[in-house]
């Protein structure tokens, strides 16, 4: 039991999360990471996953997780992507 315990979190360090306030047309100030060029309106947490599938990463959505920055709890902006970047 402590085996399993022990793989699974190391599996889990091997994810990065990705919140839609990353890639929002938001400030920096508000979660933006990337330069506002490459933003995209608006994207959901479903989008995020299928686009990062389709690249062939290993993501999965968690829907009742939050940005800690997002001041609205509406359930449209709820949700982060875990995504495996190293096998």
């Amino acid at each position: 039991m402590a085996c399993a315990a022990a793989r699974s979190l190391s599996d889990q360090d091997r994810f990065i999360c990705i919140y839609r306030a990353y890639l929002n047309n938001k400030t920096i100030a508000e979660g933006r990471r990337i330069p506002i060029s490459k933003a995209v309106e608006n994207p959901t947490a479903t989008e995020i996953q299928d686009v990062c599938s389709a690249v062939g990463l290993n993501a999965f959505l968690e829907k009742n997780k939050m940005y800690s920055r997002e001041w609205n709890h509406d359930v449209q902006y709820r949700g982060r992507v875990p995504v495996q970047l190293k096998h």
